[in-house]
């Protein structure tokens, strides 16, 4: 292999990479939104023990979404490594495409598709988890400053 592939290659492999960096910025705002919510679970939780009847029924509400929000943030953040891993697959892919001669341009076109594809669904469940995080802000406000689902 020449220098000059090699140069190539690593110029190839730039766009990937970058594309990496910012997939890691979601998934580092994903895990805090996650500690986020595991942090409220556990504060209701107290609360809950210590609290009447009635606001045991609004914690338990506030709960169930806060469960709903953990799975989809897990789900969120699972898709967005899975897409950083298929991009890592591409690096190597051109690597040894480049170093080894094979023609592997299908895989490496599905290996990305399928990237994207991830990071999209990922970053779909974020805006669910954006709506179910203001329905749990809702139960949380008196009743005439709660919003209603249309706005």
């Amino acid at each position: 292999m020449l220098l000059n592939d090699l140069i190539g290659t690593l110029q190839l492999a730039i766009g990937p990479v970058i594309l990496i960096s910012g997939i890691g910025l979601i998934i580092l705002s994903l895990t805090n939104r996650f500690g986020r919510i595991v942090d409220r679970t556990r504060q209701l939780s107290v609360e809950y023990r210590h609290t009447s009847q009635i606001d045991q029924e609004r914690i338990l509400e506030e709960l169930r979404i806060l469960t709903v929000r953990a799975k989809v943030i897990r789900s969120s953040n699972f898709l967005a490594v899975l897409s950083v891993l298929l991009v890592s697959f591409i690096i190597i892919g051109l690597f040894g495409s480049a170093l080894y001669h094979f023609n592997m341009t299908y895989i490496l076109i599905i290996l990305f598709i399928s990237s994207i594809i991830s990071l999209i669904l990922s970053l779909f469940l974020f805006i669910y988890d954006l709506d179910l995080s203001l329905k749990a802000l809702w139960i949380e406000l008196p009743k005439g400053l709660a919003q209603s689902d249309s706005d």
